[in-house]
């Protein structure tokens, strides 16, 4: 697998911030992507660590996603807030996570990514439909770790 400054090039990270964008100008839920090299543990609850230390648990709807990928794992975990979790069913997370899944395999992250975000974005509209006076409560950029 690529190195983490290999993964995404700066256009590509570009395209994916402005992804997040217009994914949540129809939906008052929040998404963000964080990028790590690798974890060497249980990638799941690492991802639920990333979400708290992003304070992704901190919007007012309680309605943040979180997409987390870790490189040489060949790895991601799709997480969502309180909020979330308790008004949508599984095939919210697996149709997200199909849509990634698809162009990862191909080795295509940038859309693989492109992707999830904007099928998160599509169903975070039915259950969290931007409202006038919503605000961006979280940063859009991609964090990364190690």
């Amino acid at each position: 697998m690529p190195h983490l400054e290999d993964f995404l090039s700066s256009q590509e990270e570009s395209e994916i911030v402005e992804a997040i964008r217009v994914a949540e100008r129809s939906t008052s839920g929040e998404i963000r992507v964080h990028i790590e090299q690798d974890y060497d543990g249980d990638i799941y609850n690492h991802a639920l660590e990333v979400f708290h230390y992003l304070k992704m648990d901190n919007t007012l709807e309680r309605n943040g996603v979180l997409i987390y990928v870790a490189v040489d794992n060949k790895a991601f975990v799709i997480c969502g807030d309180k909020g979330i979790n308790d008004k949508v069913g599984d095939d919210f997370w697996n149709s997200t996570r199909d849509k990634i899944q698809q162009h990862f395999k191909n080795g295509d992250f940038k859309d693989g990514l492109i992707g999830g975000i904007m099928e998160a974005g599509r169903v975070l509209s039915d259950y969290f439909p931007w409202n006038h006076g919503d605000r961006n409560e979280l940063d859009n950029t991609i964090s990364k770790g190690q």
